[in-house]
């Protein structure tokens, strides 16, 4: 920040709307504002990331369509993101749809302005954004939290089958995480939104899901191995910290704990000791639910197996890993009461 009109430090915003008259609009009502220090770049995404970087801005007004792109906005944001870690977003929405919604809030978003608000609220909400608040209605909010808490316990879905799904399918799940809309997944593989739709139809059919939120929140828990980020399992050769970031995002723990290392270290971005603790937590909680999820899998297994078996799949185990293992009473089913040391 640097010294405003009221003498003390105020807030350097960027604002981009899908026009330069309504982007002219919001600067306006954002300037009556003495706390905040509004400015225009150019109207496309390319300046606009430049101009983000080279203005050192504290917060990013920007359309959720940009260059006649449904999401191109949020995927400016993302570039910004990745140069800047420390801006804070609010996404002027075009569209009410779920998917809209959570692709705001995964592309970085704190904040969401709906067309239906009032202008002078804006500044109020830039403010809020910057100080580090969710401004977000509570439809919006709800969408958010139902996708995240009542998924995964709403019906069955087969998490096996993102293994199952083929090359194609994989990169369509993959493009569907990223927030692209089907048009622009069309594009990107180099195919009809028809076709993107046919695909979308089996990859429901075969995970057992019916919608893209579904899908989208089953791809960012479950990510498959198959997925088009084989770098992400290289961390030890150097990951660049945008790839880094991406493949945390997705939910992968040793990526996880890299992009906490590289905050911490201030390696590839500035050091952000904040930021560094939040992705150690987040990492935390991701190990906990795949040790719970292996734990549940491990007894349902155990109760196909006789004592001797699972003594001797222990025994392989510690041959494999040249380390101690110690069965728990929980690897046994419930009729057998053994326990084992080696």
């Amino acid at each position: 920040m640097k010294s405003g009109r009221n003498g003390k430090e105020s807030i350097r915003v960027l604002v981009s709307d899908g026009t330069r008259i309504h982007t002219q609009l919001l600067a306006d009502a954002l300037r009556r504002d003495p706390f905040l220090e509004p400015f225009i770049p150019a109207p496309h995404s390319t300046e606009i990331v430049e101009a983000a970087v080279a203005r050192h801005i504290d917060v990013a007004v920007i359309s959720s369509r940009l260059d006649e792109d449904a999401l191109g906005g949020l995927a400016a944001m993302q570039k910004i993101r990745e140069l800047c870690p420390k801006v804070r977003f609010v996404v002027l929405l075009d569209s009410t749809k779920p998917e809209t919604i959570l692709a705001s809030f995964r592309a970085g978003a704190r904040g969401l302005f709906s067309r239906d608000a009032s202008v002078e609220s804006l500044s109020e909400c830039v403010r809020k954004v910057h100080a580090g608040e969710i401004w977000a209605s509570s439809e919006q909010m709800t969408i958010a939290l139902e996708a995240l808490v009542s998924f995964p316990a709403g019906r069955s879905v087969n998490v096996a089958g993102l293994n199952l799904l083929s090359e194609r399918e994989l990169e369509v799940v993959s493009s569907l995480a990223e927030g692209l809309s089907n048009r622009e997944i069309a594009a990107r593989l180099g195919l009809s939104q028809h076709t993107i739709k046919n695909y979308l139809f089996r990859v429901f059919d075969k995970l057992g899901v019916s919608s893209r939120v579904e899908l989208l929140f089953l791809a960012l828990n479950h990510p498959a191995s198959g997925q088009p980020l084989e770098d992400v399992y290289d961390l030890e050769k150097g990951m660049s910290f945008a790839s880094c970031q991406r493949a945390a995002e997705h939910g992968m723990p040793r990526a996880q704990i890299a992009l906490a290392k590289m905050y911490s270290e201030g390696r590839g971005v500035q050091k952000d000791p904040l930021s560094a603790y939040k992705w150690y937590l987040i990492c935390e909680k991701s190990i906990g639910e795949i040790k719970d999820a292996i734990a549940a899998e491990k007894r349902k297994t155990a109760e196909l197996l006789t004592t001797e078996e699972i003594l001797q799949a222990q025994k392989l185990a510690l041959d494999h890993g040249k380390k101690s293992v110690q069965p728990s009473s929980l690897d046994f089913p419930q009729r057998t009461s053994v326990t084992a040391r080696f």
